[in-house]
């Protein structure tokens, strides 16, 4: 990846971070940790490695991202609006009546999401059911999934590991946000993941390591994915909870927080939007 490409994408990273902050911050609350923790993949994805059309929100040569952590909503919405899937206006309507945006993605409402999330492990399982229903109809198309390293407490995670690496699914490139927090506190006081990586290599999923924050790291990454026609594939990103919001970066208890427009505007100055 050259410098150039790097610097684009670190910019529409920023961008991304100052949408969310801006549509949570107009709302009054939300899930802000979680959201900022994934921008880094969620603008490598859109804006270099995806094939997706913004016209055609539906068009059937497209990459498909099932966020499984759907409470990431408002980061996947900064993300689509950033690559003119809808007008960047329709993030100030986030979880307000009438909105196309809710708190959490739905297929049905927004245009470019692929699969409604919210009930945590559901999504992991439908983006594996995409994944083999292309794979059985000899289709090209990739497959992305974002998990939680909460949501992975969810046997249904599990369950899906196993299953994928059985029926040999490997149109699948998967990412855990692993920030280390959860809902009601740290992964490893909640429910310890112990040796993530060793876990999913056990499942037979190739496995990686990456600092979810590092854009180069991350598209290595996902281009070894990109070649495995075996195994599905695992990224652990390492990643820092509220990563570029600095009143939530990587405090406790910063999964949803309430905040408005004046502490959101300070946050967005600090990014240098």
């Amino acid at each position: 990846m050259d410098k150039t490409l790097v610097d684009a994408l670190a910019a529409k990273a920023r961008e991304i971070r100052a949408l969310c902050i801006e549509e949570i911050g107009n709302l009054g609350s939300g899930h802000i940790g979680g959201c900022m923790s994934i921008v880094d993949v969620l603008a490598l994805l859109y804006h270099h490695r995806m094939k997706v059309d913004p016209s055609n929100p539906r068009w059937d040569g497209r990459d498909y991202l099932v966020v499984s952590k759907g409470h990431a909503g408002p980061a996947v919405y900064a993300a689509l609006a950033s690559r003119g899937f809808f007008p960047k206006d329709w993030l100030m309507t986030l979880n307000k009546g009438g909105t196309r945006l809710p708190s959490h993605c739905d297929r049905v409402l927004t245009p470019g999401i692929d699969m409604t999330a919210g009930s945590l492990g559901q999504g992991f399982s439908a983006a594996l059911g995409i994944a083999l229903g292309l794979t059985m109809d000899k289709k090209p198309n990739r497959v992305f999934a974002i998990i939680g390293d909460g949501e992975s407490d969810e046997g249904q995670i599990w369950e899906g590991a196993m299953f994928a690496a059985a029926k040999g699914i490997s149109n699948i490139t998967a990412f855990t946000d692993f920030n280390k927090q959860q809902l009601d506190g740290y992964v490893k006081d909640v429910l310890d993941l112990g040796d993530l990586p060793a876990k999913w290599r056990a499942f037979g999923w190739f496995t990686q390591e990456v600092d979810g924050h590092d854009l180069e790291a991350l598209d290595a990454a996902v281009e070894a994915s990109l070649g495995q026609k075996e195994k599905p594939s695992m990224i652990i990103m390492h990643t820092i909870k509220g990563k570029g919001c600095n009143f939530a970066e990587g405090i406790e208890k910063n999964h949803s927080m309430a905040f408005d427009t004046e502490k959101a505007k300070e946050a967005i100055a600090a990014l240098g939007r």
